[in-house]
């Protein structure tokens, strides 16, 4: 089953070729300045989407292994990239709330846990990765 999602004024829509079934909870800094709160995105592969409208996106470069695009027009963020090259590159992590159907996709994992403001928990247990874990998978080379 593929997924939709859109910018909240629709001047920017994707596709979702594979099958979505999970997301994760990101608490990293950047994430919650970016998002206004925790970032919920799916795994999405490097082939596996395709954007209509990317003459309304901007991408920036959020640190030297990762970037992030959103909408020019709403300001919505429609995902976040890997552009450190290896086994990851090309790796996009687009947010739960743009997708026009979520039900189905659980909540499996939380990243940058050391990070996470101690004003909310979510009630299921998740598998949870430190800031180190995450920079040792996507970034071995870059300062913490």
């Amino acid at each position: 089953m593929s997924h939709s999602g859109s910018c909240l004024c629709g001047a920017v829509t994707y596709s979702i070729k594979s099958t979505v079934t999970q997301t994760r909870a990101c608490h990293c800094g950047m994430c919650r300045k970016w998002s206004g709160g925790v970032y919920l995105g799916v795994e999405i592969a490097p082939d596996q989407m395709d954007i209509k409208g990317a003459e309304n996106l901007t991408v920036f470069a959020s640190s030297p292994w990762a970037e992030r695009a959103f909408c020019t027009k709403c300001g919505s963020n429609i995902y976040s990239g890997i552009t450190m090259p290896g086994p990851h590159f090309g790796t996009r992590y687009v947010g739960l709330g743009g997708l026009d159907d979520t039900s189905g996709i659980e909540l499996v994992g939380e990243i940058y846990i050391d990070k996470k403001p101690d004003s909310y928990s979510f009630a299921n247990d998740t598998d949870k990765m430190t800031e180190a874990e995450i920079m040792a998978i996507y970034a071995p080379n870059a300062p913490i």
